[in-house]
């Protein structure tokens, strides 16, 4: 009889510090974020929501980044497509889904932004703005502040590879340089700008600028999680020790068009496509807990039956909430005082 080889797969986590609770819990914070993202596009085609922008094939690189950092007390600027990053550090469904039904309760906006654009004063979460790359600058502030200050946490910003050719992105890169400053600025190269392929948006990597700024530059396959880990752990320890920003290039693929506005196959094929589902990140991460004896598939079933009863909650709770009043409208656009003066 021949013998039969099989590959013994390496427990990775234990020496990043990770238990297998809190990789379980990475694991479901990535497949809750899949599955929210799933949902909300049959919401928008069903016509029960006006718009969905996707981050599928990017939840893996932003559940690990939430983990490595300090979530009581960091500060986080993520982009549009960071589902699976809000979910980690605090953010609901039920929030989510307030959001994209634009209800008076959204705790974003109120009602009044598109989804995907993030604000929570309670978790930390800076507001966002529409123009791109605009969160850049706003993280080197509160790094800033953090340093003048003298406190003890760093601010963490995400964007998309189209936004790193932003001018933003270059001014907050030299001034955090500059100054040193304890923030970790993480680009989500997905490979697409909308419809423009890396390939004629850059004429080199994006971690090789940090080179320029006087600080590391590092890539890192933001398809495995614990290597994602790694990397955003250390860079918050330099920040701590003084030692400045680290610009982060995680590479990664956006499986799902931009949009729910986008016909992504006008102008990428679908063999293309398919070839990426193949590095997906939570399939693979799903299958190393596997090959440790941590998941099986009835622990899967469990979890995603657990995922669409909250997502269901969430949904109804959020179809049923009411809009914002007309009269209402200029609320949160100027301070306003406890006595409403």
């Amino acid at each position: 009889m021949e013998s039969q080889g099989t590959v013994e797969t390496i427990n990775r986590h234990t020496a990043l510090g990770l238990s297998d609770g809190q990789v379980i819990d990475m694991y479901r914070y990535m497949l809750l974020a899949r599955k929210y993202d799933e949902r909300s596009l049959l919401l928008q085609r069903a016509g029960k929501i006006n718009f969905h922008v996707s981050g599928i094939g990017q939840e893996a690189g932003q559940v690990a980044a939430a983990f490595a950092l300090d979530r009581q007390n960091d500060y986080f600027l993520p982009y549009y497509r960071d589902y699976a990053f809000v979910l980690s550090v605090g953010m609901t469904t039920r929030e989510l889904m307030l959001s994209v039904f634009a209800k008076a309760e959204d705790p974003n906006s109120g009602g009044r932004q598109m989804p995907g654009h993030f604000g929570s004063k309670r978790l930390r979460i800076v507001t966002g703005s529409s123009p791109v790359t605009t969160q850049v600058p706003h993280a080197v502030g509160f790094a800033l502040a953090a340093k003048m200050q003298k406190k003890k946490f760093v601010s963490f910003v995400t964007f998309g590879e189209g936004s790193s050719n932003q001018g933003d992105f270059h001014e907050a890169c030299n001034f955090a340089g500059v100054n040193k400053l304890p923030v970790i600025i993480m680009c989500q190269n997905n490979q697409y700008a909308i419809s423009i392929p890396a390939h004629r948006q850059l004429g080199g990597k994006i971690s090789d600028r940090a080179l320029g700024y006087g600080f590391p530059g590092i890539r890192v396959d933001g398809n495995d999680p614990l290597e994602v880990y790694r990397v955003v752990k250390e860079a918050r320890e330099r920040a701590l020790a003084g030692e400045g920003p680290t610009l982060i290039e995680a590479m990664m693929y956006r499986l799902s068009p931009h949009s729910t506005s986008d016909n992504d196959l006008a102008y990428r094929t679908q063999e293309e496509v398919d070839e990426n589902w193949k590095k997906d990140g939570v399939a693979g991460f799903r299958n190393y807990l596997i090959n440790l004896g941590l998941w099986s598939d009835e622990q899967e079933r469990d979890m995603i039956a657990e995922c669409n009863l909250e997502l269901k909650e969430a949904i109804e709770y959020a179809d049923n909430a009411p809009f914002p009043k007309p009269e209402d409208t200029l609320l949160h656009v100027y301070s306003e005082s406890k006595g409403g003066a």
